[in-house]
């Protein structure tokens, strides 16, 4: 098991709590979809595993991971370049290899004829690219990715899955949190549905499909139904 979470309550505060009774796992060579409407917790928990919302009451198993944030974060003052150099000096890896990845990515992203500029610059797509290609130079057990299309066009979406894929097949487990419900139905192994800050439902389409009695649904219709009801949890 590489993330094991168990979220009793969790908050700013121990009196402004935004999730409650969140537990799910993900294991090696798994990639688990984190979905739910605008507002229901998705981010907060993502939050809580990372270890950076104020108040988490509960248990956390994280293997060594790699995140990438829906907002990307960068240095200013440092080029793509030395953003990446920065990243070797705190790794211990082979410098040949990390560095030789690295070029393969910036040429798979199309980021070669930027390497020395400064990211601040560069376009939300482009600095999302950036983010992945820090991420996975890492080569960690565990990717936790929060919305990680948002800004990318279609080619460079192909090229991240691709890569995802990749990496599931060498045994890294993927959290990944998205509203891209159609193509998360398509390359996600489960799901965990939160809303409103609960756990709903969490398992393969089949079984949501079952709990949703929609045997032929969509995970979006899916989703529709059972954010409407959002009382019960599974």
């Amino acid at each position: 098991m590489l993330l094991s979470v168990d979220i009793n309550e969790a908050g700013y505060s121990n009196e402004h709590l935004v999730l409650k009774d969140i537990k799910f796992t993900v294991q090696s060579g798994e990639l688990v979809g984190l979905i739910g409407p605008n507002g229901a917790g998705k981010s907060s928990t993502i939050k809580s595993i990372l270890g950076v919302l104020n108040y988490v009451k509960g248990n956390m198993e994280v293997s060594d991971y790699s995140y990438i944030p829906e907002r990307p974060i960068v240095y200013e003052g440092l080029t793509l370049w030395e953003h990446i150099e920065f990243l070797l000096s705190m790794s211990e890896t082979n410098e040949k290899l990390f560095l030789e990845k690295a070029n393969e990515l910036i040429h798979l992203f199309q980021l070669s004829d930027v390497i020395h500029h400064f990211p601040e610059s560069f376009s939300k797509g482009m600095q999302q690219k950036m983010m992945i290609i820090l991420a996975f130079l890492k080569e960690p057990n565990l990717y936790i990715i929060d919305e990680p299309f948002m800004g990318l066009d279609p080619k460079a979406i192909k090229k991240l899955l691709q890569i995802i894929q990749n990496e599931k097949e060498k045994g890294a487990g993927i959290l990944m949190s998205t509203h891209a419900l159609d193509t998360a139905e398509k390359i996600c192994d489960r799901f965990v549905l939160i809303s409103n800050g609960k756990l709903i439902v969490q398992g393969t389409l089949d079984e949501i499909r079952e709990y949703s009695s929609l045997n032929d649904g969509s995970l979006l219709d899916c989703f529709d139904i059972l954010t409407e009801c959002d009382d019960n949890v599974w």
